[in-house]
């Protein structure tokens, strides 16, 4: 019963996708990105004074720049929504834990034959998803992509070293919206700023609802027995993206598209299966 809490945050990542593809029409990558940071700021906000948990902080180097890679990340991964069919960039997004595997390894943690076996699926997957199944003016949203699944491994990183240093969730979140709100609001001093109206304002305000929700859901997920199994339900944002594509885009793939998604969410699962306990409750989304 635990484990459904994933089933239900993946439900609510593919609804924030479904809300970034839409608010796209209207607005910038950078903009919903500033959007989704600033409102999610004062929910978390609320929620930190609500748990009362300390905003002080003696790790304010990790919180910092884990916050620039996850604005970076969300970010990337918004951008290359609004340029790829939903469930391609979502697939992109999550080789976070492919990526996440090689910070580990880098870190000095030995790569065993089950997480190379791992890593070289998910290029091959990657390979096939960037080539065959992408038009050329799908290429540089592909490449964006995959930069997102890149950042987001890093972001996911600095989570587990903070989780490490003892630094509770709550607080790391409101950190990350903290900086990704500033981040956001000064490139918007360089950026065209679009009116919000009676359509976009609704899909911007889904867009932080459905990722703070997410957030909360995921992370009771991980607090039950099972991590390994949640971490693998979380996938199923791949499942439920695909879903709504089809339904409100028709978006269609081919055969090497579901093949090189297969051979991606495989390969997460299979780094998150071989990584130690510590990394396998990553989150895949941000």
């Amino acid at each position: 019963m635990q484990s459904l809490w994933m089933v239900l945050a993946s439900l609510l990542f593919a609804c924030m996708g479904v809300c970034v593809k839409l608010a796209a029409a209207s607005h910038s990558a950078v903009e919903i990105v500033f959007y989704r940071s600033f409102l999610s700021l004062l929910l978390i906000y609320g929620l930190v004074r609500l748990r009362g948990v300390s905003l002080a902080t003696a790790n304010w180097r990790w919180q910092i720049s884990r916050g620039l890679v996850g604005f970076a990340a969300v970010f990337a991964y918004f951008w290359a929504i609004t340029l790829l069919p939903l469930a391609t960039a979502v697939t992109l997004n999550y080789t976070s834990a492919i990526f996440l595997a090689i910070c580990l390894a880098l870190a000095g943690q030995r790569l065993t034959a089950g997480i190379l076996a791992a890593l070289t699926l998910g290029l091959v997957g990657v390979a096939l998803l960037l080539k065959p199944s992408l038009h050329a003016d799908q290429l540089l949203g592909g490449l964006i992509g995959l930069g997102s699944g890149v950042l987001a491994g890093m972001a996911y990183f600095s989570v587990r070293e903070l989780g490490a240093r003892g630094e509770p969730e709550t607080r790391t979140v409101f950190y990350f919206s903290l900086v990704s709100s500033v981040c956001g609001s000064f490139w918007l001093l360089l950026a065209e700023i679009h009116p919000v109206d009676l359509h976009s304002g609704p899909l911007l305000l889904g867009v932080a609802i459905f990722a703070t929700a997410a957030q909360l859901a995921m992370t009771r997920a991980y607090a039950g027995a099972r991590t390994l199994l949640a971490a693998a339900l979380a996938y199923s944002t791949v499942i439920f993206a695909s879903l709504f594509g089809m339904l409100l885009w028709n978006e269609a793939h081919d055969g090497w598209s579901w093949l090189a998604i297969g051979l991606i969410v495989l390969s997460g699962l299979a780094a998150t299966h071989f990584s130690p306990a510590s990394a396998a409750g990553t989150p895949a989304g941000d």
